[in-house]
């Protein structure tokens, strides 16, 4: 369906992972190139068009995008909206029986499908606009996805069903796209793929993520590099090296194992044991001294044992990971697992998953009266509650600690400053300015 536009307001619905908001930002680059105004306010009565990029990773967030299409496909009924189009993983996954039910919606895309959206809207793809995005992300900091798709077979995870093979970009291509970034004031590339370590094995034959790096921390106004979603079976030791040695790249890895049991994950697919996650573990933190290692863990996972369970609490307070997130399982159509009887029931998954979080915010605590004294670089990343906020190298926008500096200070959001630590919480350090740095 092609639109009939009077006027050219669009607003972007972007749920679920960073991944997707990449996908957001390139969709809203090319609107723009074609004259689109992109609305930023979701109450904003001038909005005719409204298109959401879905998740459907887990059931949480398919739950919230259903709610939130439905809430549109509302204001589409009522005329409060012109056009109302849905994009992105369940669009991907569940497009009959979403275009069956909701017949609000003008038209449902894949992940794939950027022409076809922009076509359906009134819009012309434009090609020599790759690499380019509209940032939605303070601009000082962007992530960058160096690959789509994944080549694993977690049993758990439905991402290759949606996304498909790995594809790796070119590193001409990224290194583009970060060039392009550093140009719009970006200080702090975040990387991102479902797994950055199998970054080139398609294209090169061998894994690239170092030389990928080796040519990204050369661009002129790029600062920090972190490093997201790494897995860990056959982890690149070069990648090690060149973290070790570079200063631009952050002290930082998030590096999800899920679990540590053996037998769990051997029902994952993981492609590693708990010898070996111990092993790597001890490695990368033998060669990149002081690095913060973030993780992830799924609790009910089928058939997961008071033991089993047991086994993961004692492997958590033994590593004390730096930062850790907490999955409850679900069971997701087509995946291996979604043939094992899922066994334990929603209340003991959140009590397991309750627990983990009790005992990370001990150690998180901990971790951070360590800190206490430090001189750390923080960037700034926005002021809120009578503090300005920022980050170190140590942690993440959204998911990770943030440092609290009161705002007697003048500050500037996307600066870096010498911050010296006074004082810390569990996931929060509060902090005074020792210097400004140019």
């Amino acid at each position: 369906m092609k639109v009939k536009r009077i006027t050219k307001n669009v607003q972007v619905v972007t749920l679920g992972c960073s991944k997707n908001l990449v996908d957001s930002e390139v969709l809203m680059r090319q609107l723009e190139s074609d004259g689109f105004r992109i609305m930023p306010d979701p109450t904003d009565e001038n909005v005719n068009i409204v298109i959401i990029n879905t998740c459907g990773f887990i059931n949480d967030a398919k739950e919230e995008s259903i709610e939130t299409i439905l809430r549109y496909a509302k204001a589409r009924k009522s005329h409060k909206i012109e056009n109302l189009f849905v994009m992105g993983c369940l669009s991907q996954r569940y497009k009959k029986e979403l275009t069956d039910e909701i017949h609000e919606v003008d038209g449902f895309f894949g992940v794939a499908e950027l022409p076809q959206i922009l076509k359906a809207v009134g819009a012309e793809y434009k090609k020599e606009l790759l690499g380019e995005r509209h940032l939605t992300t303070p601009s000082h900091f962007a992530y960058l996805k160096i690959s789509e798709g994944c080549d694993r077979t977690c049993s758990f995870c439905a991402i290759p069903l949606i996304r498909g093979k790995h594809q790796s970009k070119t590193i001409a291509a990224i290194v583009e796209e970060a060039e392009f970034l550093a140009s719009k004031g970006v200080k702090e590339l975040l990387l991102i793929a479902q797994d950055l370590t199998y970054y080139g094995l398609d294209i090169y034959k061998k894994r690239s993520l170092s030389l990928l790096l080796q040519e990204l921390v050369k661009i002129e106004g790029i600062d920090w590099i972190r490093l997201h979603y790494a897995y860990p079976a056959a982890f690149p030791e070069d990648v090690l090296e060149i973290m070790a040695s570079e200063p631009k790249i952050c002290k930082y890895l998030d590096i999800p194992l899920q679990h540590i049991s053996d037998r769990i994950l051997k029902s994952m697919h993981r492609n590693h044991d708990a010898a070996k996650t111990r092993e790597l573990i001890t490695k990368i933190r033998e060669q990149i001294p002081g690095i913060a290692l973030r993780t992830t863990m799924i609790v009910g996972y089928p058939g997961e044992t008071e033991s089993e369970f047991e086994e993961l609490k004692k492997f958590i307070v033994e590593v004390k990971f730096d930062r850790l997130g907490v999955f409850t399982y679900s069971p997701e159509e087509n995946t291996t697992a979604f043939g094992l009887p899922d066994d334990i029931s929603d209340e003991i998954k959140q009590q397991r998953a309750n627990e983990l979080m009790e005992i990370q915010e001990q150690i998180s605590m901990d971790l951070n009266q360590k800190r206490v004294g430090e001189t750390l670089k923080v960037i700034i990343d926005r002021q809120e509650g009578g503090f300005w906020v920022g980050r170190s190298q140590f942690d993440s926008p959204e998911v990770d600690n943030e440092i609290l500096i009161p705002e007697i200070n003048q500050l500037v959001c996307g600066d870096f400053y010498t911050v010296k630590i006074t004082r810390a919480e569990a996931f929060d350090l509060f902090g005074e300015i020792y210097s400004s740095i140019g």
